[in-house]
């Protein structure tokens, strides 16, 4: 495939040219268009399109009637078809807080799965839970929230056949630092999330190991003047990653501007946290075998609480973009180098250059999706 008169956005840069696709990868990227190509090129006008790199979505529950809970292989495969259609070409399948059964069930059938060609693949998973704080638990559900369990963890990460990449653990419930530290070991993404963690906890947790913050604003004390917490440890550390929700819901617009001026898209990650409602029609669905209304674009339990959102990438993308001094660039690194690089797939995916996957999506510069390309196959097309 040759995809031509495109402006192509690289990890530090943009620029007009063409890029051919080989065998599934970025095979070479040219400034000025090739003369001579294979007989049997497919060749893609953009004609003053943008080429940026596939999203990656790095805490999603569910879509399309779907959950990860499920833990079947049809749940998986609806959840890899669907996410295509929002530019999405690679996820991490995240659990949340149940019995040990059902959180094993879920890790056996992604361990087990297999994505076809044209849909986004599934490269691992994101623990949420159940090591978290009760007092923050927001829609994990409270009767199954634990300690901190190293050797149910490292069974855990058997099961899954080594792909859990992300956890979210509340750090002050690690009092020595231990758990976190073996962890960090594996090489395991340690996020810090429903969480009541004040500002000292966060930077002792910064220094055994915890690099990034779950859904930032969401199931985690707010700012003070007296302390900070776990929210001003964003703006102050700056080795801490900060997932947003950026729907309008669950951080309001404004609060959106302020972190994006204070932490800036360097050290942003764009997620969903999206829940089997995803791309439904507004009714009753579940959440961990909790009721869920959805509605308005708004998914609650009973109780009014948000449980996960029904947002799509592409939509969080173009929120960010109404920021004052957003973007393409900063949503490249927001929505695919940041993920890539925090969860260690960086060598394949999460840009676009030489030799890695051709996760690619072609927009224009509202950023409504024209194609999306999961490894060198065309698995959407938009508008």
């Amino acid at each position: 495939m040759l995809i031509k008169n495109v402006t192509i956005y690289q990890e530090t840069d943009h620029h007009f040219g063409h890029l051919s696709i080989e065998n599934g990868k970025i095979k070479k990227i040219y400034r000025d268009e090739p003369s001579e190509l294979a007989q049997d090129t497919l060749v893609i006008d953009g004609a003053g399109l943008n080429l940026l790199p596939g999203f990656i979505d790095t805490h999603i529950h569910g879509a399309a009637g779907a959950d990860v809970m499920d833990a079947t292989d049809e749940a998986l495969t609806k959840m890899a078809s669907y996410l295509v259609s929002e530019g999405t070409t690679s996820f991490l399948a995240t659990t949340i807080t149940q019995s040990d059964q059902q959180i094993e069930a879920a890790l056996s059938a992604v361990a087990n799965f297999n994505h076809q060609a044209k849909q986004a693949e599934l490269i691992g998973v994101h623990l949420e839970g159940p090591f978290v704080e009760k007092d923050k638990a927001g829609a994990q559900p409270a009767q199954y929230i634990r300690k901190p369990d190293l050797e149910l963890f490292n069974k855990w990460q058997s099961i899954a056949q080594g792909k859990i990449k992300t956890i979210t653990m509340a750090p002050e419930h690690d009092e020595d630092g231990t758990f976190i530290q073996a962890l960090r070991e594996q090489g395991i993404n340690v996020s810090a999330g429903h969480t009541d963690a004040s500002f000292a906890d966060m930077k002792k947790a910064v220094s055994v190991g915890v690099n990034q913050l779950t859904h930032l604003c969401n199931a985690m004390n707010g700012i003070h003047h007296r302390d900070i917490g776990a929210v001003g440890a964003s703006f102050l550390l700056d080795q801490l990653k900060a997932e947003i929700i950026a729907d309008g819901i669950h951080i309001d617009p404004a609060m959106l501007a302020i972190i994006y001026q204070n932490v800036g898209s360097d050290r942003l990650i764009l997620i969903t946290d999206a829940m089997r409602a995803k791309g439904l029609p507004d009714g009753d669905y579940e959440l961990g075998g909790q009721p869920v209304k959805v509605a308005e674009g708004r998914a609650v339990l009973e109780d009014g609480t948000l449980a996960g959102s029904i947002l799509n990438m592409i939509d969080g993308a173009k929120h960010l973009l109404q920021i004052q001094g957003v973007t393409l660039s900063d949503i490249v690194k927001m929505a695919s180098v940041n993920p890539a690089k925090q969860i260690g797939v960086f060598e394949r995916k999460g840009s676009i250059a030489t030799g890695k996957d051709a996760d690619l999506l072609l927009v224009d510069d509202q950023l409504n999706i024209h194609y999306t390309l999961c490894q060198g196959k065309i698995a959407y097309t938009g508008v």
